[in-house]
């Protein structure tokens, strides 16, 4: 059933890309499996209807087993005894085991050394465009040519992100220190969720999170692809002619960046520069993550790029009563209540309803938000059937209670006692809430 899917992906990709070396391979590699499961189908189907002419009795034998099976398969069904098994192979649970496929064919960039200070930085590129931002906050639209004579930090950032909300305290930093000595942060907004590319929620953001300085919208991915950009957050150091000399995906290595900064802007002839480095001091939501490096991964709730789900079937675009289990393993998380299940997200149709989650780590947030009507929603966290207490997050006080005003990112647990193993718990007293992604600190 995919394979027809799978060919309008390749030949969109070829259509949107042109045609290469790679979308042809990507073609003959299609071909080529279609191929071979019709080949083994007709292979295996010929062998198997040999034999059973062969032996006719045993061929009759075989279809009763074939029709006792059906029936069987009628009644499981039936009764809803399939659920668990579909569970475990479905796109909830095997989503991991494809993340991991992509990840060896395609593997994450090694890290690179660190430069060291007062090395030469290689030259990465050049400077690409920003005609393509959508909409620019706390700035005229500015352009790649303007800026010449700048040493540029671009700062790939959405705001329901939890490594760039923790990253973001540096470039706020870097901008207020170095701005008189010819340093620019240009923050590009690249969304995730579809609610992220509401400028009134990226301009609400903002503000909230106190960046002053200019943010380009990036709501159809231009100057992502200029910059042939796949991570957030992503940074950029762009001398004063325009090219990239370095960059850093992901969190750390803030002294290292800052470094970088000093020695464009020194190259640049800035003197008397100030010293030391931005605070590491950071708290709330904006605190560096904890050690624990079994903490649970990030977990979608919308059915696109979950995993670990529990909780039966998941009903696509429908309404379906979920029951979460008895118990549950490890980083595995269930639905409770009526919900409707779609790619991005999964909205409570019911109030009462619930999601549980057996996690590890210091911190757990949850990306939320209201319905349509934006009415705030009531809710009440759990850990390990008890009130948080002193583990409550930001968004949530000691009695685990709060409420759900805006799209946006939930700090809901802080244990303050390290970062074992719990089961979280949250019920949501009003329907409409809509919840996207976990993720932990």
């Amino acid at each position: 059933p995919c394979a027809g899917p799978i060919l309008g992906l390749l030949l969109t990709g070829a259509a949107l890309n042109g045609a290469s070396v790679q979308t042809t391979l990507l073609l003959l590699i299609y071909a080529a499996g279609a191929a071979t499961s019709l080949g083994l189908a007709l292979l295996i189907g010929g062998q198997v209807f040999a034999l059973m002419k062969r032996s006719l009795g045993a061929g009759e034998w075989v279809r009763r087993a074939l029709g006792v099976l059906v029936l069987g398969g009628v009644a499981a069904i039936a009764l809803g005894l399939d659920t668990g098994v579909l569970t475990r192979v479905s796109l909830a649970s095997t989503g991991g085991i494809e993340q991991k496929l992509i990840n060896a064919v395609r593997p994450a960039p090694a890290p690179r050394p660190a430069p060291k200070a007062g090395e030469p930085l290689p030259v990465e590129g050049t400077f690409p465009s920003l005609a393509g931002a959508t909409q620019w906050l706390n700035s005229p639209p500015l352009t790649a040519e303007s800026l010449r004579g700048k040493v540029v930090l671009v700062d790939f950032w959405t705001y329901s992100c939890i490594n760039c909300i923790r990253a973001l305290p540096y470039a706020r930093g870097w901008a207020d220190k170095y701005k008189d000595h010819g340093l620019v942060v240009i923050g590009v907004h690249a969304p995730e969720f579809a609610f992220e590319k509401d400028p009134v929620n990226v301009a609400k953001a903002v503000k909230d999170l106190g960046v002053d300085y200019p943010v380009a919208l990036d709501n159809d991915y231009a100057i992502w692809k200029g910059f042939n950009n796949e991570y957030w957050p992503a940074h950029y150091f762009i001398d004063t002619q325009g090219q990239i000399r370095h960059h850093h995906f992901g969190e750390g290595e803030y002294r290292e960046s800052e470094d970088v900064i000093r020695q464009l802007l020194a190259d640049a002839g800035q003197n008397n520069l100030p010293g030391g480095y931005v605070s590491d001091d950071h708290r709330g939501v904006e605190a560096a993550a904890s050690d624990d490096l079994t903490r649970s991964p990030e977990t979608y709730v919308g059915y696109a790029r979950t995993m670990n789900f529990v909780g039966g079937r998941v009903a696509r675009d429908e309404t379906h009563d979920y029951r979460a289990p008895a118990s549950l393993a490890a980083n595995q998380w269930s639905l409770d209540g009526r919900w409707t299940v779609r790619d991005e997200n999964a909205q409570l149709d019911r109030a009462g309803g619930a999601i549980v989650y057996r996690f590890r780590g210091r911190d757990l947030h949850l990306v939320l938000g209201p319905a349509s009507d934006g009415k705030p929603i009531r809710y009440r966290v759990s850990i390990d059937g008890q009130p948080p207490g002193a583990d409550h997050g930001m968004d949530t006080d000691a009695e685990g209670n709060g409420t759900v005003t805006g799209q946006r990112l939930y700090q809901l647990v802080r244990q303050a006692g390290g970062s074992g193993e719990r089961l979280f718990e949250i019920t949501f007293l009003d329907p409409g809430v809509q919840a996207y992604a976990f993720t932990f600190g």
